[in-house]
C-alpha cells in the first residue's frame, strides 16, 4: 500500500512539473484541459486494471499496455524536468540575488522562457513517441542476427552446421497473431540442422501457450527442436491455491512441449551425430544468481558427456555462464542463453553503440561473447514481458555458423 501511495505522489508532482511547460508554451485553455485529462486517462486505466483486472500478480496484456502508458507519460514528463529544473535553478539563484545584492534588495525570480520549455517539450516527445512505437512495432521488429563462430576441435562433419537460436517467446503477453506467424516464418526460412529454445515458454501458465502451440509445433529440423525451461515456467510468480496445482501446471507444460515436438532437457544431454562424429546438446533447468531459482545441475546434465566431446549448453540465465559454467572442469565450446531481453530498451548500432541499462545488471547480455577459450550467446528474445514493446533492442532470431579453424569475429 506504500508503494502505491508513494508512486502516485511522485506520479503528481513530475506531471504538475510537466503541465507548467505546457501552460508557458500556451495559454490556450483546452490544451491544459486535454494534458490534464490525458494525464488522468492514464492514471486512472492503471488503476481499473490493477484493481478489477486479472487476479493476483498475473500481467495480463491489459495491465501491460496500462503499465506501458504509464511509463511511457512519466518518461515524458521527466525529461521535461530535466530542461525545466535546471532553468528553475538559475531562476532562484536570480531572484536571490536580487534580493541580496540589487539595488532595491527585493526578490523578483524571472518567469519560465518560453523557449526553454520548448526544447523541454520537443526533446521529451522523441522518448515518449519512442515508447509508443516500440508499443505497437517495435515489440514485433523482429530481426535475423548471424553469427559465425570458429573452434580448432569442431569435428570435421560438423563444419558449417547452423543452429536457430530462440529464447524468452512468453507466448502470454501475444497479441498479434499475424505478426507471430510472420516470425515463425522467419524461424522456418533459416533452414538450420537443429533449433534451440532456451527458456520462458510462458509468462506464468501453461495455458497461455495453448493457442499457440499449433503454430511454434510447426518448427522443424532434421536434427530436432530443443528446449530448457526458464524462471518464468515454473509459475513461481503468481499465486497458486495449492502446491498441488502448481506441479501439476509444470508437469502440463512439459507435457505440452513434448507435444509439440520439442525434446525438453532437464539436466540432459543428446548427441548428434554425423558420419561416426558427434557433438553433445547439454540443457539445464534454470540457474540464476540474484534470487532466481538454481534448478540446474551441470554436472548431471555432463554425466555419460566425454572431456573431448564438442559441447553446445544451453542454459535460460547467463550469469549461470560468469558463476558456473565457464569455470567448469569440462570445456563447454558454446552456451546458449536468453533471460536480459536486452531489457527490451537501448541502443545498439553496430560497429558503434551497444547500450541497455541491463548491462549494469548482467555482465552478459546481448550477443556473443568469450572468454577462456568459451562463447556465449545472450538471445535477446522472441517475445516481452511487462512493458509491451521493445525500443532499440529488437526482438531476435539468432542464426550462428559453426566452422571449422580460428579467426571468429565477434559482433
Amino acid at each position: 500500500m506504500l508503494r502505491w501511495v508513494l508512486f502516485t505522489i511522485f506520479y503528481i508532482l513530475i506531471s504538475l512539473y510537466g503541465f507548467q511547460a505546457i501552460r508557458t508554451l500556451t495559454k490556450v485553455n483546452w490544451v491544459h484541459y486535454v494534458f490534464i485529462a490525458i494525464a488522468l486517462i492514464i492514471a486512472g486505466n492503471l488503476i481499473l486494471q490493477f484493481t478489477f483486472g486479472s487476479a493476483g500478480r498475473v500481467l495480463s496484456p491489459s495491465k501491460s499496455y496500462a503499465f506501458g502508458f504509464i511509463l511511457a507519460f512519466m518518461l515524458f514528463n521527466l525529461f521535461m524536468i530535466v530542461f525545466l529544473f535546471g532553468e528553475d535553478i538559475v531562476r532562484v539563484i536570480t531572484g536571490l540575488y536580487s534580493k541580496f545584492f540589487g539595488p532595491k534588495e527585493t526578490f523578483y525570480m524571472p518567469s519560465r522562457r518560453k523557449f526553454v520549455s520548448g526544447i523541454a517539450l520537443g526533446v521529451a516527445a522523441i522518448p515518449f513517441a519512442s515508447m509508443l512505437y516500440g508499443m505497437y512495432k517495435g515489440k514485433y521488429n523482429f530481426k535475423v542476427i548471424k553469427h559465425v563462430l570458429h573452434f580448432e576441435d569442431l569435428p570435421a562433419a560438423f563444419d558449417g552446421y547452423r543452429i536457430t537460436h530462440i529464447s524468452d517467446i512468453h507466448s502470454g503477453s501475444f497479441d498479434n497473431r499475424a505478426e507471430i506467424e510472420h516470425a515463425v516464418n522467419l524461424i522456418k526460412e533459416q533452414r538450420s540442422d537443429a533449433i534451440l529454445f532456451t527458456g520462458d515458454l510462458v509468462n506464468n501458465k501453461s495455458s497461455e501457450m495453448l493457442p499457440w502451440k499449433d503454430l511454434f509445433a510447426e518448427l522443424k529440423a532434421d536434427d530436432g527442436v530443443y528446449s530448457v525451461l526458464g524462471n518464468h515456467d515454473y509459475g513461481d510468480y503468481i499465486d497458486w491455491d495449492s502446491t498441488a496445482e502448481k506441479k501439476q501446471n509444470l508437469e502440463e507444460l512439459i507435457a505440452l512441449q513434448k507435444d509439440m515436438g520439442y525434446d525438453l532437457l532437464l539436466n540432459e544431454h543428446r548427441f548428434i551425430e554425423r558420419d561416426g562424429q558427434r557433438i553433445a546438446v547439454l540443457g539445464v533447468e534454470n540457474w540464476g544468481k540474484g534470487g532466481f531459482k538454481k534448478a540446474g545441475d551441470l554436472k548431471k546434465a555432463a554425466e555419460g558427456v566425454k572431456p573431448d566431446d564438442f559441447k553446445i549448453l544451453m542454459t535460460h540465465d547467463p550469469s549461470h555462464w560468469d558463476e558456473v559454467v565457464i569455470s567448469d572442469d569440462y570445456h563447454y565450446h558454446l552456451t546458449l542463453s536468453g533471460h536480459t531481453h536486452g531489457m527490451q530498451f537501448g541502443i545498439e548500432i553496430p560497429g558503434w553503440i551497444k547500450w541497455s541499462p541491463i548491462k549494469y545488471r548482467y555482465k552478459h547480455w546481448a550477443g556473443v561473447y568469450r572468454e577462456m577459450g568459451q562463447y556465449i550467446n545472450v538471445n535477446r528474445g522472441f517475445g516481452y514481458l511487462g512493458f509491451p514493446g521493445r525500443v532499440g533492442i529488437w526482438p531476435e532470431i539468432t542464426v550462428i555458423e559453426l566452422k571449422r579453424g580460428k579467426n571468429s569475429v565477434i559482433t
